[in-house]
């Protein structure tokens, strides 16, 4: 087995460490292009895998149109608000959730209601944070996991009164370029303070369980909450607005509000009023609701259902960043041809739909990396590889020409010496030997076009030395067969048994050619020799650019066609009962291997039979 030659190495080389180099850069945080085509393939994906029911665990109670309609005016009066708590609380929920900044104070008694409110049932509420950019960055500068957590100017946090009355957490989101909420931090920090998030404290609450933050990932009691780098945990919607259940605060403040809906659930307030200017872009809804986003942060956290990406998932992005363009290149490089690009193909759809099943079963595997991993190798791999192609199609095309000039290389000497050589057709008694290799056209499409020109050269050579060997001329290779003279420039009395002699050791050199070849090309090919003796008409043929030396007539016809006798009847060579009275008793086919005949044959084209000689070697 030939090893791959050295620009194939370079090239795997280069591709390993390029891949190599983004999946280490993915390691510690999104790549910030990729990360934009991730966001892409991301929403690409969920559309695939379609909407679906959450568990029934969080009630969203909406402070919509028809509530702000009845209070007269958005925000609510704080009595209001309150009057809501209460009725919600009445009804035995786990945790009320507040998703609202009590930033500022209001009215006395409005305050006074709200405070008590949330003194009477278990309520967190929603605090921000102020970052720098508009995405939270994180920070590198230290060893230590929390020193990863998105990193805040300041903290918004509600009224110190309504603060000493209830928990509270950070309900930032973190989002990509387009707006798409993909994150919710777990924890946030300014200076050296840390504060859980708005989710991760009403789940607390509504479980009653501690938590506990671990180098790699965070617990709620004795469950592990999977987060990507600096505690982001992934965001996988459930579908467009209102697939969480939604009810209006008005029902609240009716006492209207279904018990089923409350008792023993996550309840969840916030706005979706109409220009409440809260909302974000999804794969499902361009305008849903952010308290449908905390919502879905929430569920996750207590059903374990949203999206795994963690430092464990991220190693497997770093092997299909190396593995995938390996795989790619290897095979572009290893096979050019049709089937080659298929085979690619396949790969590349099979990495798709592991990546696919993968998200769908909750795996967030990057798609944009491996993409960004494969493409620019393939690329530079594929110009440099037809940039070498045309090279040596240039190459070819000048050796080509200087070819061209000697047509009959047996007859390049004489040629040299008389130039008017058969500038006239001559006719003239010759031996007429074809050989053709078997099986060529669909070996060819198989192994492309470098392994094809070795083969041939291959070929050509032995040809070349045993027709020289035995004094005859080659008048032209014809793609995988050569068509050669014995008679020309001058017939003689031993043309036939020259032809003989090179018949029977053209053969012994094609069988051991093929001996040394690959078994999967030597299993797929084999040859054909006819050979026979008659008159021929010899002459130039073509323009005044270019002639060449040919020979046409009967005789010729018959010792292409004995080619296909010798194939048909298992035989290596077909020979004609002229070539073998000519050639005499003592030539080689007598000597050497077995000879079998005379056969009555018939020829395709051609009327009546022709008594003919088939040879074999003996072993």
């Amino acid at each position: 087995m030939r090893s791959p030659p050295p620009q194939t190495l370079i090239a795997l080389l280069l591709t390993a460490i390029w891949g190599l180099g983004l999946g280490i850069a993915h390691l510690s945080d999104d790549i910030p292009l990729v990360d934009n085509v991730e966001a892409t393939l991301t929403n690409l994906r969920n559309t695939l895998g379609g909407s679906h029911q959450p568990p029934d665990l969080v009630t969203i109670v909406a402070i919509d149109d028809e509530t702000s309609r009845v209070a007269g005016h958005y925000p609510l009066p704080r009595a209001r608000l309150a009057r809501i708590i209460d009725g919600i609380a009445a009804l035995g929920p786990k945790a009320v959730a507040l998703d609202m900044l009590l930033l500022d104070p209001g009215d006395e008694a409005g305050d006074s209601a709200l405070e008590q409110s949330l003194k009477r049932t278990k309520v967190v509420l929603a605090a921000a944070g102020i970052f720098p950019e508009s995405r939270q960055r994180v920070a590198y500068d230290s060893k230590e996991p929390l020193a990863r957590v998105p990193s805040a100017l300041q903290f918004l946090e509600p009224q110190q009164r309504f603060a000493d009355a209830a928990s509270y957490g950070v309900a930032n989101v973190q989002t990509d370029k387009a707006g798409t909420p993909r994150f919710v931090p777990m924890l946030f920090r300014s200076g050296e303070r840390i504060e859980p998030s708005f989710s991760l404290r009403v789940v607390s609450a509504a479980t009653n369980e501690q938590t506990t933050v671990i180098s790699d990932h965070i617990k709620i009691g004795d469950r592990s909450i999977h987060t990507d780098t600096g505690y982001l945990m992934p965001l996988s919607f459930y579908g467009p607005r209102g697939t969480i259940r939604t009810i209006s605060a008005s029902a609240a403040l009716n006492g209207q509000l279904p018990e089923a809906a409350i008792k023993d659930h996550v309840v969840v307030i916030g706005a979706t009023v109409t220009g409440g200017g809260d909302v974000f872009p999804t794969p499902f809804d361009p305008v849903l609701p952010g308290v449908e986003v905390i919502s879905t942060s929430i569920t996750h956290l207590i059903a374990g259902d949203g999206l795994v990406r963690d430092r464990g998932i991220r190693f497997i992005d770093l092997y299909f960043a190396v593995g995938l363009p390996l795989l790619v290149v290897g095979l572009l490089s290893w096979q050019r041809s049709t089937i080659g690009l298929i085979t690619v193909l396949g790969v590349v759809l099979i990495w798709f739909a592991i990546n696919v099943s993968a998200f769908k079963h909750g795996y967030w595997l990057s798609a944009a990396l491996p993409i960004a991993a494969t493409v620019p190798p393939a690329l530079l791999f594929g110009a440099a590889q037809l940039w070498l192609d045309r090279r040596r199609a240039a190459r070819f095309a000048e050796q080509s020409q200087l070819l061209q000039r000697v047509e009959a290389p047996g007859l390049a000497e004489h040629l040299a010496r008389d130039p008017g050589f058969l500038a006239s057709p001559v006719h003239q008694e010759a031996a007429v030997v074809f050989i053709d290799i078997n099986g060529f056209t669909g070996l060819s499409e198989a192994i492309g076009p470098t392994a094809v020109r070795d083969l041939l050269n291959g070929f050509y050579n032995l040809v070349d030395e045993e027709v020289t060997a035995s004094g005859g001329a080659i008048t032209s290779f014809m793609g995988d067969g050569a068509m050669i003279l014995f008679g020309l420039p001058q017939p003689k009395s031993s043309d036939a048994a020259d032809a003989a002699h090179c018949c029977i050791r053209l053969a012994a050199r094609m069988r051991d050619w093929l001996s040394v070849l690959p078994e999967t090309v030597a299993s797929r090919i084999g040859f054909k020799i006819g050979t026979h003796f008659g008159t021929i008409v010899a002459s130039r043929l073509g323009g005044g650019g270019r002639q060449q030396i040919t020979a046409t007539g009967d005789t010729v016809n018959i010792a292409s066609r004995l080619m296909e006798v010798a194939a048909s009847n298992r035989a290596e060579v077909a020979l004609s009962d002229e070539l073998l009275l000519s050639a005499g008793r003592d030539s080689a086919p007598f000597r050497e291997g077995s000879l079998s005949g005379p056969i009555e044959t018939s020829l395709r084209g051609r009327a009546g039979t022709l008594t003919i000689w088939l040879w074999r070697n003996r072993a």
